[in-house]
């Protein structure tokens, strides 16, 4: 029997894995099909081989919560303006030198995981601090699969909805059991080439694409991409172009495009910080291409991440960081000036999360 790494930590069972001839198990969650002895845990590192079967040794712990606007995910057409309760837990399926989150997605302690939560716990939180939805994020939800779902489950049940922030590394199974569950997916197409995922992520293009085109193609869950864009890594003419012209091939024109600037992080500390100019040629050339919502991250440009009509140009949400600065939509989510439909998830009126964020720090400060 294994060791826990530490004296509070417990074995869930998962479904996702199958026995091998030699004894070893092989975990089925993602296509890296972990092959492990007794004791042995996979590169996620919080999936072990326990008796003979994989289990999940995060279960019900997480390494944080916040509460954030939506906008922060990113997702901006998926109910504006309104506060999501975030959390992960620790580990990833990858191995990207540039994370940004490498003190969570690469811990190898899951004595960092001192928050205990059960999903019922989760989702009354989410509705008692009147937060809309739950995102699964930090590290990737792929790794940390039935405790998402579940606690999807248990947020569905209360009105609230389900976000996943996802490299989307994930094999088929899995991918529409977990999908079930959720209502809005970031997913994070960290380049276009096999060549980009092999050397700086460990991993493949192919199983992100097919999970892009299933969620586009095959459920409701409303979903948007986003690339971190490296200077001389992932960020050529030919690549953009490419990358840009497959998405609107295969997962429609109105799915919005996040393109967010790289900084120096992890193992990754060269090359410098990403260029405006050059998330605002990606931006270009996106449109160009038929994205009809692009939007930049990471940086401080209101124009390029506001919300305009494809139709008449008009600007429907303005947005300067994460406040709401317009909002030119009816009540059913159609451009007042023209009519067109903006796509999305979106209500009558944008949520209120900056103002009453502004408004608590005045009150801190002595200010009303």
């Amino acid at each position: 029997m294994p060791e826990p790494q530490s004296a509070t930590e417990e074995f869930w069972p998962t479904r996702h894995w199958h026995g091998l001839a030699d004894g070893r198990v092989q975990c089925d969650l993602c296509p890296r099909h972990c092959r492990l002895k007794e004791g042995q845990r996979g590169l996620c590192f919080i999936r072990i081989n326990h008796r003979g079967a994989v289990a999940l040794t995060s279960y019900g712990r997480a390494s944080g919560y916040a509460i954030d606007p939506i906008e922060k995910k990113p997702l901006y057409h998926f109910l504006p303006g309104t506060p999501v309760l975030s959390f992960g837990t620790a580990g990833c399926n990858l191995t990207c030198k540039f994370c940004q989150n490498w003190d969570i997605s690469k811990s190898r302690e899951t004595n960092r995981l001192m928050q205990q939560a059960s999903p019922e716990t989760i989702a009354q939180a989410a509705l008692r601090l009147g937060c809309r939805s739950v995102a699964f994020t930090y590290n990737d939800p792929v790794i940390f699969h039935e405790y998402a779902m579940d606690t999807a489950q248990a947020c569905r049940e209360l009105g609230i909805k389900s976000v996943a922030v996802t490299a989307g590394y994930v094999d088929a199974a899995p991918r529409a059991e977990f999908y079930h569950w959720m209502d809005a997916a970031n997913v994070d197409l960290k380049g276009f080439s096999d060549a980009f995922y092999q050397r700086l992520c460990g991993g493949q293009l192919q199983p992100v694409l097919e999970t892009l085109e299933y969620l586009a193609r095959d459920t409701q869950v409303w979903l948007e991409t986003t690339t971190l864009l490296i200077p001389g890594e992932n960020d050529s003419e030919r690549e953009l172009e490419a990358m840009s012209q497959w998405l609107v091939e295969h997962l429609g024109p109105d799915v919005p495009m996040h393109f967010s600037a790289f900084h120096p992080a992890w193992r990754m500390t060269e090359p410098a910080p990403t260029p405006h100019a050059s998330l605002l040629r990606a931006r270009q050339i996106a449109r160009n291409n038929g994205v009809r919502h692009v939007y930049l991250g990471n940086v401080h440009d209101p124009e390029a991440d506001s919300s305009y009509c494809s139709h008449c140009g008009s600007l429907l949400i303005g947005r300067d960081w994460y406040r709401l600065t317009q909002w030119n939509l009816d009540a059913e989510g159609r451009c007042r000036h023209c009519a067109n439909p903006l796509p999305g998830v979106l209500e009558a009126q944008p949520g209120s999360w900056h103002e009453k964020r502004e408004k608590r720090g005045q009150e801190k400060r002595g200010q009303v």
